[in-house]
């Protein structure tokens, strides 16, 4: 690919950046839907005979573009749940229930029934539950309409004296909440989930590597299922606690960032927390989340929050245009031709079948009352089972794993990857905006 072109690419992404969430805001399309169509456009054009779009050669390539915006868009979600996580009150465990439950459920189910459908189909064992693990997390970053907005914070002309060095939810009066829990939900379970597939993803190369389950299994259950998750949630917890208080409460004024305004702390807490994590062993994904939180929850309704969010979510948002265009270049050059009828069922199958199956169990066996923080009504729990959007944290795993075993069905899983993203911007992208409207209008209509 020459510079020259790479300048129009980044150009043009960077325009449509910035004028497409204004433009399509009252339209049932979404930024994703324009991109990837777009992108296919350009793919049937006559490109640079250098130009390379096959994902088995530019695998390295694709494999960091997408971990770095995955980690930006997962410092954006930390930052933007207003609702609190005291880890030793049992009411906030509560109020995070649907999340526990599109983990801890849906998630496993939905990995389960991709991989043996897959497998049913005929894949091997390791690469059907690589399919599985990769397709399971919903994504971060494309599922920005049916997420949370932002922090919902105090505006620097109302900081005054108000707010309490504690950094008590009450300091400003009215406490800081969600007040959608179908937001809330697929927002905080599309923070967690990312990081949390990787476990599954590492067992289908381990999987692939030995030939079958062995000796490995036991050392993946304690170190890969458990060991690394809690090195992650530490590392997070850690490192936003330390760049909080020097931001907040450091002793130097030079030190207190909040009263500066500088935004870019956020960059830096996602990529020293991500490094920190990973040498130690950690999942990084989760790190960098839980350092989000961390870092929201000291002050919460300092509006230096909202400076932090507003410039991750400026980058994440370039760069999922970026990667949108490609991919959709991709599809018209090469990366679907493996796709055949095995492929697109699963893509079908999980977007209407599967993962809504997952979600309605998860949020509907016992479900907590739909008047109490984490509960959800019928319609609430069937439109948080339904938008589990699959996108770049898919593309993601699948080159990782790649990188790690070589597959004898890559082709066909970068296929059936890239299909089931492009069905699931459609689908989700149409649907998103009239449900979402409808939740509003109906959750406005009971409220005293």
């Amino acid at each position: 690919m020459s510079i020259n072109l790479i300048y129009l690419i980044a150009g043009a992404a960077m325009f449509l950046a910035a004028v497409l969430p204004t433009v399509l805001d009252r339209y049932a399309v979404s930024a994703a839907m324009v991109l990837l169509v777009l992108g296919m456009g350009i793919g049937l054009l006559p490109l640079p005979e250098g130009m390379r779009l096959d994902p088995l050669l530019i695998r390295p390539q694709v494999e960091r573009i997408t971990e770095f915006t995955i980690l930006v868009a997962l410092m954006g979600v930390g930052l933007a749940i207003d609702r609190s996580f005291e880890w030793r009150r049992r009411a906030a465990w509560a109020s995070w229930s649907s999340t526990w439950r599109l983990l801890a459920v849906a998630m496993p189910l939905t990995i389960a029934s991709v991989a043996l459908l897959g497998w049913g189909l005929g894949l091997a064992p390791a690469a059907a539950l690589l399919l599985g693990a990769a397709l399971s997390p919903t994504d971060p970053v494309l599922a920005s309409d049916v997420q949370v907005e932002g922090p919902r914070v105090e505006s620097p002309d109302d900081a005054g004296e108000a707010r309490h060095d504690s950094g008590d939810d009450e300091a400003l009066g009215e406490p800081v909440d969600e007040k959608d829990d179908v937001r809330f939900a697929l927002t905080s379970e599309a923070g967690l989930n990312d990081g949390l597939a990787f476990p599954f993803v590492t067992a289908a190369v381990l999987l692939a590597s030995a030939g079958g389950a062995g000796s490995w299994v036991a050392g993946w259950l304690a170190w890969d299922l458990v060991g690394k998750i809690a090195v992650g949630v530490v590392v997070g917890v850690a490192v936003g606690w330390g760049l909080a208080r020097l931001a907040f409460r450091s002793p130097r004024r030079s030190l207190r960032l909040a009263e500066q305004g500088e935004p870019l702390l956020a960059l830096a807490a996602l990529v020293l927390t991500y490094g920190a994590s990973q040498l130690l062993g950690g999942y990084g994904f989760v790190s960098v989340f839980t350092c989000g939180l961390t870092l929201r929850a000291a002050e919460r309704n300092h509006h230096y929050h909202r400076s932090m969010h507003e410039v991750v979510q400026r980058l994440e948002r370039l760069l999922t245009l970026i990667i949108l265009l490609m991919l959709g270049m991709a599809m018209t050059k090469g990366v679907l031709d493996q796709l055949d009828w095995r492929g697109v069922l699963i893509a079908l199958s999980l977007v209407f079948v599967l993962r809504p199956l997952a979600g309605w169990v998860s949020l509907r066996v016992r479900p907590r009352r739909d008047d109490l923080p984490g509960g959800m009504s019928r319609n609430e729990a069937l439109a948080t089972a339904f938008f589990g959007v699959r996108g770049i944290g898919s593309l993601y795993y699948l080159a990782f794993a790649a990188g790690e075993h070589s597959f004898v069905e890559e082709r066909w899983l970068w296929s059936t990857t890239a299909f089931t993203i492009l069905v699931s911007v459609m689908v989700h992208g149409v649907l998103a905006t009239p449900v979402m409207r409808h939740l509003d209008r109906r959750r406005d209509a009971v409220a005293p």
